[in-house]
C-alpha cells in the first residue's frame, strides 16, 4: 500500500481506520525511545527515522542525497511492518531481537532481512519495538552501516 504523503501526519490520515491507531501507537512508541539525533521525516513514502545530512553529510550509499535511513513504519496490503536497519546491519543486534521476540510472543516471527511483519495488529509488542528503537544511536548505527552495509 503506497500512501504519497509529504508529512507524517498526512500519511497517518490517508491510511484506514482499522491501521490508524497501530501505527499512531508505533510512531508514539519509536519517538519516546529514539536516542537524540535521528530525525523524523517521509522516506520511501513511508514514516522514517534516519541520520540527517548535517550528522551524516555523506548519506545513503546507494542514494546520497537521501538522508542515511534507520528505521521505517508503514501499512502494507497485508500487515504492518517495522523496518529497521540495525537488525539487517548488525547479527548481535538480530539475535537479540529474535530471542526477545519469542519470549514475548506466542506467534512465529514473520522477518525478512530489516522488514518485520505484523499481520496480527493486537499482537504487536510495542514494549519490544520501543526497545529496539533505543538499542543504538545515530553515531554507532554510522558506524555499522559503514563497516557492514557500505560499499
Amino acid at each position: 500500500m503506497r500512501i504519497e504523503a509529504d508529512t507524517v501526519e498526512e500519511y497517518i490520515e490517508a491510511l484506514p481506520e482499522d491501521r490508524k491507531d497501530v501505527i499512531i501507537k508505533l510512531r508514539q512508541t519509536i519517538l519516546a525511545n529514539l536516542p537524540e539525533g535521528f530525525e523524523e521525516r517521509i522516506q520511501y513514502c513511508m514514516p522514517s527515522y534516519v541520520v540527517p545530512h548535517e550528522v551524516y553529510p555523506g548519506g545513503y550509499h546507494v542514494k546520497p542525497e537521501d538522508p542515511l535511513p534507520f528505521m521505517s513504519i508503514a501499512s502494507q496490503k497485508n500487515h504492518v511492518a517495522v523496518y529497521h536497519a540495525g537488525v539487517y546491519a548488525d547479527q548481535d543486534m538480530l539475535e537479540w531481537f529474535q530471542s526477545e521476540y519469542s519470549s514475548r510472543v506466542p506467534k512465529k516471527l514473520d522477518m525478512g532481512k530489516s522488514c518485520i511483519r505484523f499481520k496480527k495488529l493486537d499482537m504487536i509488542p510495542y514494549d519490544l519495538i520501543g526497545e529496539l528503537a533505543g538499542r543504538m544511536t545515530p553515531a554507532e548505527w554510522i558506524a555499522i552501516y559503514e563497516k557492514n552495509v557500505k560499499r
